[in-house]
């Protein structure tokens, strides 16, 4: 499932490309039918995202909410664009003044729905911090995690506490603070956890600008192949079996909360 960093990329990638501009939406599969006539023809006023969540702002006050879950992709192109492949739910055309026009097709969505203004403030209000919008408090996640037994593995998972982590950054950053997947949130020091904000920002900010996970430092990587799409070089995510890169201990797997999980358990004990 892609994760906050793809979703802040996208929002910016259609800030640029199509906001300010009449919006021409359809829906070529008819999923989306009746919620692309509400807004075809409208202006695009925003683009935003909240952690795995994309927010189309329109200047009539309808918002379209998108959630790409697990096979949602945007696909681009510029104009004119051919006929629609596959099941698109639905295809956005513009061209704001003085730009090249630009279109995007949506295929295979969780969600893809109109909101008005309270449904949306309803979805936000019940997100964790995003840590990648602006203003985003650790404190409210903090507050969370402090007073709960769950494991910390599985509380970053928790888009109430979190906004945007996914299985990846939760295992990496995890790891790179040598904190124990298994946890209980009340066995963190406040001090672990303002390191762990920080860092989280840090690499997700680095995923919006470089378009790829980055998460395994430089003198860590030992001339492994080139970053893939399907498969980021990591320190723990996916290497079960495979030595640790700093201990050589066989990193571990389990599934926690219908999740798989990764992570070393020299590196990371407990």
């Amino acid at each position: 499932m892609p994760e906050g960093h793809t979703l802040h990329r996208l929002a910016r990638l259609h800030q640029r490309r199509l906001a300010g501009s009449v919006v021409r939406v359809s829906s070529p599969q008819g999923k989306f039918a009746a919620g692309a006539a509400r807004v075809d023809g409208q202006v695009l006023t925003k683009a935003e995202a909240w952690g795995k969540h994309l927010l189309h702002h329109y200047d009539s006050g309808l918002v379209v909410h998108v959630h790409l879950g697990l096979y949602g992709k945007f696909s681009e192109s510029e104009l004119p664009m051919g006929e629609p492949v596959g099941q698109v739910r639905m295809r956005m055309i513009g061209a704001p003044q003085g730009q090249p026009g630009f279109g995007t097709d949506l295929r295979g969505p969780t969600a893809c729905e109109i909101l008005f203004a309270p449904e949306v403030s309803a979805l936000t209000d019940r997100l964790g911090p995003d840590p990648l919008r602006r203003g985003a408090d650790p404190d409210r996640a903090w507050h969370r995690i402090r007073r709960s037994r769950r494991p910390i593995g599985a509380l970053l998972m928790d888009q109430q506490v979190v906004a945007g982590v996914g299985n990846v950054y939760r295992a990496e950053l995890l790891f790179r603070h040598r904190v124990s997947p298994h946890r209980p949130g009340t066995a963190l020091t406040d001090g672990e956890w303002a390191s762990m904000w920080a860092d989280l920002g840090a690499l997700m900010r680095v995923g919006v600008r470089v378009g790829k996970m980055v998460v395994v430092r430089p003198e860590h990587d030992h001339g492994e192949p080139s970053y893939s799409p399907d498969r980021p070089r990591t320190y723990v995510y996916r290497r079960h079996g495979a030595p640790c890169r700093l201990c050589g201990t066989p990193i571990a797997h389990q599934v926690m909360e219908a999740r798989n999980l990764f992570w070393c358990p020299t590196c990371q004990p407990g």
